[in-house]
């Protein structure tokens, strides 16, 4: 295990009903909120109806800004943090999944910031100085974890970048499984598909051995596909849900990160070809993930033995053997889910092209921390065997 200082910043309410128990308290102090918003969808489950009930009651006067798409983009959030300034509001309060909470997150920053935050984060590599507005999620789509850290994934047009940016944590987040009932089947298995590449991810950094953290990957990562298969069973099955909204807080609050580097790599592929298309996040690792497994089972052939043996019950005489068994179970259980193998499944409204693979190539960041340091070509050979 290496050095470390944990601290964990956000008060989490979990359960049905939390937001009624626990909205007003936890928004102490509030007098205007920014009520950050996707582009629809949270106003037709009654979800929405229900928290202005609740804030209404309180008499917190509301700000609305709505419309953050699903790859939130930098011009988005610039609106927002203008919007949040000119009304001058003690509060930004994201209901919604990881798109709402990534971007009420810089909106927040970038309020109360007198300079371009994407400039000095991105280009500059600092953080710039001011305390950002108090920030609060309600939580109606789980699967990114976004409610339980700092980080923010936003697309940058004007680059064609799509890549992490920081700021700070909500200091609370309601996680009412009830809200993500009404979650259309493909966005519940591609949610919780990204969970288990987060813990994946994790677990694929470099450790130690008989690592804790390592084994605490293993046990979201098993206990994901577990309550996945009981969604195919039973897309409603409320236990299944919750069980899942919390795994995803879990793979993203930082303790599958403690003590040890991690490697992301796959998802800094992703974020890039989805800068230069429209796919899907949690669909866009479920074509990639397996890709990069075959290109590193021989750079870290103990790691995934390991894993596909207590995740996906997988067999064989060596570990060679039993990653290719794995390999077999994922790219079925990903059929099974209806999640998509190939680019051409993906359904991108933007042809998915061998010069977009290019692009995607040559800007994908390089992670260093994983089993093997990817060179730009590796990126490009993986993107091929995705088709």
């Amino acid at each position: 295990m290496n050095e470390f200082v944990y601290s964990y910043p956000t008060t989490v309410y979990f359960g049905k009903n939390a937001a009624s128990k626990h909205l007003i308290s936890a928004l102490s102090g509030a007098k205007k909120i920014l009520r950050v918003t996707g582009k629809g969808s949270v106003k037709k489950t009654g979800v929405f109806d229900a928290i202005c009930s609740i804030l209404s009651e309180a008499g917190i006067e509301i700000v609305e800004f709505d419309g953050i798409p699903s790859n939130p983009t930098w011009t988005k959030v610039k609106e927002g943090a203008a919007i949040a300034r000119e009304n001058d509001v003690d509060y930004v309060l994201a209901l919604g999944g990881g798109s709402v909470i990534d971007a009420s997150k810089i909106i927040a920053a970038q309020a109360v910031c007198d300079e371009d935050y994407w400039n000095a984060f991105v280009h500059e590599h600092r953080i710039p100085a001011g305390e950002p507005i108090r920030l609060g999620a309600i939580v109606t789509a789980s699967g990114t974890g976004a409610e339980m850290n700092g980080g923010a994934v936003i697309t940058n047009e004007e680059e064609n970048t799509k890549t992490g940016v920081f700021a700070k944590a909500p200091r609370f987040a309601i996680l009412d499984p009830d809200y993500t009932l009404t979650v259309p089947r493909m966005q519940v298995f591609s949610g919780a598909y990204d969970t288990f590449c987060h813990a994946l991810e994790s677990y694929l950094g470099n450790s130690g051995e008989l690592c804790i953290t390592d084994d605490l990957s293993i046990a979201v990562m098993k206990n994901t596909i577990a309550n996945m298969r009981r969604l195919l069973v039973d897309i409603n099955d409320e236990q299944a849900r919750a069980n899942l909204e919390w795994d995803s807080a879990m793979a993203e609050n930082g303790i599958l990160k403690i003590g040890k580097p991690t490697c992301f790599q796959v998802h800094m592929i992703e974020h890039q070809l989805g800068a230069f298309t429209d796919c899907n996040h949690g669909q866009g690792l479920a074509v990639i993930e397996p890709a990069y497994i075959r290109h590193i089972r021989n750079d870290a052939p103990e790691k995934l033995a390991r894993m596909f043996r207590e995740v996906f019950g997988a067999q064989g005489e060596n570990e060679q053997q039993v990653i290719e068994d794995g390999l077999r179970i994922l790219h079925d259980f990903l059929g099974e889910c209806g999640l998509p193998r190939t680019l051409d499944e993906l359904r991108s409204k933007v042809e998915i092209t061998d010069e977009i693979l290019d692009q995607t190539a040559d800007t994908t960041t390089i992670v260093t921390t994983g089993p093997v340091v990817l060179t730009r070509d590796d990126v490009r050979s993986i993107l091929e065997d995705c088709k």
